[in-house]
Parts: structure tokens; sequence; C-alpha cells
């Protein structure tokens, strides 16, 4: 019975994405599923019960993870691995490697594989190209910009966005690091890219980077470069530190940087020069730091998400992005706006939304914030035609708000005194039923903490 489960399993096996491969004490090969074959490119019979490095010639007992194992006896988990097939491919993998132990002593080792080649050659081929960009830009007598927004380009009249914006002037002025934090689609990268093109460096390189997006070993050597030589397939490639010397980098989703990689940043913004991966000498680089993250401040420090001491170094200005909900008298403007940018893109002539639909608008959570606005205003125009946006024009998630919409906001005259108004008696009573307690009350009413703090002082609470 129990022979029969097992082969079941390792039937199984061969039905997941990632390549799983055990060798025994010996470093001889037991066991691969078809994931390794599409990885390697060689047929399982012959790998079995040859020696590991005798499959792959390229790795060593020092690179391999599966024989680092052994030597140890020590787990190692996502781990970059490059190593030359047969057919002289370069591949790329993340590891995840097991001592496989029985009565304590250990007998094999298994390993799991994700192939991350196609992420890498992408990513190494957009930092090609950044090279020959900032090559390009640089031989002509003017640079051309990087960064495409500038304060212009944030719409907005609300008190809040106004502070904003005449706050990341000032900030544009200096070289300080700057924290922007705001929930996806509030315009975060309208005012990086605003601060950089109103700053002395607006002719120099913006380079950005979503540190969420790639693996910690693939980012490490993104963003410090590699020489020739420090791993298998490693090139002398320039990091987006060189590239972005003289500028500004830009790193999105701080907070998804893995801890060892945030304690080299750390160094990096300390001593103002990096060390490209497998390399021993350094390169001194001019770069103004500005990061962002998706999340509540203070919920991603208390989480440990990020390293404290490199917080207090990246939050020297910070920047809080309201979301929509909380600026809804430039509901308006922003409506017009897209409106008039959509109509040129798709050449047609809307003028406005219908009252119901505006009355839905503002009924609406957006949880996509402006960005969803302006695919919403995309979406309609470039499906319909006619002068007005009507309700029948709305994408599916809008029907529940239209049910509700007319009834709530007949009141609303002008706009902006009275969603304040109303704000303002939400706040007071939350405030009342959890004996000012601001974490409960943030919780009570569904907002941010630092946003409830922001309103309690707006309103003199």
């Amino acid at each position: 019975m129990k022979e029969r489960y097992f082969d079941i399993l390792i039937k199984t096996l061969d039905y997941i994405d990632e390549g799983i491969q055990i060798i025994d004490n010996n470093g001889k090969i037991m066991y691969s599923n078809k994931s390794t074959k599409s990885l390697d490119e060689i047929e399982i019979d012959k790998t079995i019960g040859r020696h590991i490095l005798e499959i792959y010639p390229s790795l060593t007992f020092e690179t391999s993870t599966l024989l680092q194992v052994m030597q140890t006896c020590k787990p190692i988990l996502n781990k970059e691995q490059n190593f030359i097939n047969y057919k002289g491919d370069k591949i790329s993998t993340i590891n995840t490697s097991l001592p496989i132990v029985s009565n304590n002593k250990i007998i094999g080792a298994i390993e799991i594989s994700k192939n991350i080649t196609t992420v890498k050659e992408l990513s190494e081929k957009i930092v090609d190209l950044q090279t020959e960009l900032f090559k390009n830009n640089t031989s002509k007598k003017k640079s051309k910009r990087t960064a495409d927004y500038t304060f212009v380009d944030i719409i907005g009249q609300n008190n809040e966005m106004l502070k904003l914006k005449t706050l990341s002037t000032k900030a544009s002025l200096s070289n300080a690091p700057v924290l922007v934090c705001g929930n996806t689609g509030t315009g975060k990268e309208l005012f990086v890219q605003s601060i950089h093109n109103s700053s002395s460096r607006k002719n120099k390189p913006f380079i950005a980077q979503n540190c969420a997006a790639l693996p910690s070993n693939l980012l490490e050597s993104i963003l410090f470069g590699s020489v020739k030589g420090s791993f298998t397939g490693a090139e002398n490639r320039a990091g987006l530190f060189e590239l972005a010397d003289g500028g500004t980098l830009f790193l999105d989703e701080i907070n998804s940087m893995p801890l060892e990689l945030q304690a080299k940043l750390l160094r990096v913004i300390q001593d103002k020069r990096i060390r490209r991966v497998g390399s021993t000498s350094t390169i001194d680089v001019d770069v103004r730091i500005i990061t962002a993250m998706n999340t509540n401040i203070e919920e991603v420090v208390e989480a440990g998400l990020i390293r404290r001491d490199l917080f207090y170094r990246l939050n020297v200005i910070s920047l809080i992005i309201p979301d929509l909900v909380d600026r809804l008298d430039d509901m308006p403007l922003l409506i017009d706006f897209f409106i008039d940018k959509f109509n040129k893109k798709y050449n047609k002539y809307f003028t406005s939304v219908s009252k119901n639909v505006f009355n839905i608008f503002i009924s609406y959570s957006w949880p996509g914030n402006v960005r969803e606005l302006e695919h919403t205003i995309e979406s309609v125009i470039s499906l319909y035609d006619s002068a007005i946006i009507r309700e029948e024009h709305l994408p599916y998630q809008f029907n529940k708000t239209k049910l509700t919409s007319d009834n709530n906001l007949k009141i609303i005259k002008p706009l902006n005194e009275s969603v304040e108004k109303l704000e303002k008696e939400i706040i007071l009573a939350a405030l009342k039923q959890t004996n000012h307690n601001i974490t409960k009350t943030a919780e009570l009413i569904d907002i941010p903490r630092q946003t409830l703090q922001y309103k309690i002082k707006k309103y003199g609470f």
C-alpha cells in the first residue's frame, strides 16, 4: 500500500511547474521530474545514476546548491544558481535545496528550482537599453528628459494636494531622500518624476525599478551590476546605480526588498559607492534616492518589512498621497481632464458625465483610485459614441453604486462643503465610540491611521 502511494506521489511531481531533483549522498542523481527536463533539455533516463557535476559540467562543488547542502547539512532557501546546459544556453534558476536526513545521517538532498532565465534576460536587456539610451543622450548637447511628468500634470485643487505640491516643490530643491506613500493608483510616480524634473538633476538620468518585480539575487545584480565570471554566464554590466549617476533612482515598493539586500542598500546610501556583484573594487556614485510604498508606513516598520536604520535614512522627506475618496472635491477637475485626454486619443466628442453618473462616481469607493477613474473614462470613450457619459456606459463594478447614488447625494451642494461636513460627523462619532483611540477609530471607519491623524489635525478635534 505504501509503495502504491509513493508511486502516485512521484507521478504527481511530473505535473509541477518547478523542477525537482534528488541526489544521494554520493552526489548521484536519483530522481528528476519532467520540469527539470525542460530546464536542462536532457532526457531524464540519461541522467539517473550519474553524478550531478557530470550532467552539469559548468557547476562546481562550490556553485552547486545541491552539493552545498550535502556538505553543510543546512537548507538553502531561494538562492540564485546559474549554469550552462549542453546546448550552451545560459540558465538561471531560483533554488530551494534541502538535506534528506535519516537516523541523524544525511543520505541525500532534494532541490526545487524555478526557472527565471526569461525574466533575467528581459531585465538585463532593459538595463542594456537604458545604458544605450543614456549614452546617446549624453553624447548630445542637450540631454532629453528621462522622466515624463512635471507638477503641471498633477491635477487637483484639494487642500491636501496643494500642500503636497508645495512640499514636493521644496523637496526638489534639495538632494535629501524622499519616501512617497500611497495606495495603488494615487499617483505616486507623478510626484516622484515631478520632483526629479524640477531639480538640478533634471537633465541627468531618471531610473525606476519596482523592487517586488524581481527575485532578490537578480535584483542585487540589476541594482549594483556584475563582473564577468562572478557567476556562470555573468558579464561586465553596469547596475542601475551606475546608470543613474548624477540623477535620480526611484525604488518602488521598497518594502518588498529582501532584508539582506536592504543592508547592502543602506551601505551604498551611507558610503555613496557601490560594489558590483563579484567585484572587490568599489565605484563612487552620486545618486538621489526616492522610494515609495503602497502600504501604511507605520505598519511596514512595525511588521519588520523594512530595516529601521534604512527607514530613517529614506524617510528624510515623506509625502503621503491621499486616496481619491479623500479628495472628492477634485472629481470634477479629474473628470474633465480625462474626458479631454481620451477625446483626443480616440477622436471623440464627449463633453461631460450625466448627473447620475457624477453621483455614482461620488458614491463609489474607488479601490483603484485616480488610475481606476482614468481607466473607467477611457473605457467608455473608446467603446461608445455620445456627448455625455451615462449610467449604461459604465463598467460592471458600478452596478451596486447605481442603486444608491440618487438617495445618497441629493443634499450635496456645494460638493466640497457637504463632503467635509459628512466626514467630520463620521470621524467625531467614531472617536466618541472608541474613547478617542486612534488605532480603533481608524479600523472602525476603515481608513489608514495616518490619514485619520491628518484629518483630526485638519478639523481640530
